[in-house]
């Protein structure tokens, strides 16, 4: 087997053969990640969305996109069965959960988009569309100047990105960017919890594709892994075709094991 495996071992001035610790540091990491992911493949979704949740607001803020994903990225009914899954599990709602333990502003972003039950027809209202994307913008530039207010802190910005529909919020995004010259994420840097909200109802391949070009550089951190691995166990609506073009070659090149073969099969399979 060490001969089988010789990058796994080093040979000392004495000969000794020996484990290559980091060699097998990055096996236990690659076998944890494919853990992680047939996991959470494995698990009822409602569960799996309810656990996600619970451990991002117990994390603290570095973690609240998660809470956003899943809360943005899912349909009325699979966000619906969530919660009802949280009951279950842990004998509370996730909205109280959250208004009990997360602080300031993003608290009433995430209560509300947590209790989201949106329209999911094809209707659009242009006018009001055209209306909310002047909020929008209004409360959005209103952070500069001396008397700087978050927009994530404005009530009308939170009511329209946790009651409109999807297809609503598209129409808002594009009016945003005819009045502007910006889009609304060009103007949220400094707020990347709601820029990572808008991206997620109006741009999602824009964030997922954030999330995969993340974890595959050469100096990826964990956690930008373990959002790689969220993203493939979970998102089986997503089609993720223009993805697997673009990353197809860094997932072999900087992928391992049967993890890479994961990732690789799931892409393959979007691109049926």
């Amino acid at each position: 087997m060490r001969k089988g495996c010789s990058k796994f071992f080093l040979e000392d001035e004495r000969q000794f053969e020996r484990w290559n610790d980091s060699a097998i540091k990055s096996l236990k990491a690659e076998f944890k990640l494919f853990k992680d992911v047939v996991v959470l493949s494995l698990m009822h979704p409602w569960e799996r969305d309810a656990r996600l949740l619970k451990k991002a607001w117990k994390k603290g803020p570095p973690h609240y996109n998660v809470i956003v994903e899943i809360a943005c990225t899912r349909s009325s009914d699979q966000l619906l069965g969530a919660r009802k899954a949280y009951h279950s599990l842990f004998d509370r709602s996730i909205e109280e959960d959250l208004a009990s333990h997360v602080k300031g502003s993003e608290r009433k972003l995430l209560v509300a988009l947590v209790s989201a039950y949106r329209y999911e027809g094809p209707k659009v209202k242009e006018d009001a569309a055209k209306s909310e994307a002047k909020a929008l913008l209004n409360a959005i530039k209103n952070n500069n100047g001396d008397h700087k207010k978050k927009a994530m802190e404005e009530d009308e910005v939170i009511w329209i990105l946790t009651t409109r529909s999807k297809p609503h919020l598209k129409v808002v995004y594009e009016q945003y960017k005819k009045i502007s010259a910006k889009t609304i994420t060009e103007d949220l840097e400094v707020e990347l919890l709601l820029k990572e909200t808008v991206e997620c109802l109006c741009t999602p391949q824009t964030y997922f594709t954030r999330v995969f070009d993340t974890a595959l550089r050469e100096d990826a951190k964990e956690d930008a892994k373990k959002a790689l691995t969220r993203l493939v166990a979970t998102q089986e609506d997503v089609d993720l075709k223009g993805i697997a073009a673009k990353f197809e070659d860094k997932i072999k090149e900087r992928v391992k094991g049967a993890y890479k073969d994961v990732l690789l099969g799931v892409l393959a399979d979007d691109r049926k």
